[in-house]
């Protein structure tokens, strides 16, 4: 698994020129499509990994356990970035 260079991901994605409010749709559907898909899983499935480029082997669960709340954390950073910048 290849680590991530966030910077980069920004610009290929053109964040700056999406709709926001298609941006949280397309998440949200996307999240509920990964949940239906953990759903399925076998407890033996839960244990499989790969090798994560800077931090080694992760399993499934510890990596939806990374993730469950990482929109939760940007959720955070957004309403900060919103108060600073006032009504």
């Amino acid at each position: 698994m290849q680590a991530m260079d966030q910077d980069a991901w920004v610009t290929a994605g053109h964040y700056d020129k999406r709709d926001p409010r298609q941006s949280v749709e397309v998440f949200r559907v996307l999240r509920e499509m990964n949940l239906a898909l953990f759903q399925t899983l076998t407890p033996e499935q839960w244990k499989h990994h790969g090798i994560h480029s800077e931090r080694g082997a992760e399993a499934v669960e510890h990596i939806v356990r990374l993730y469950a709340g990482h929109d939760l954390n940007h959720t955070h950073q957004i309403e900060q970035i919103l108060a600073s910048n006032g009504p």
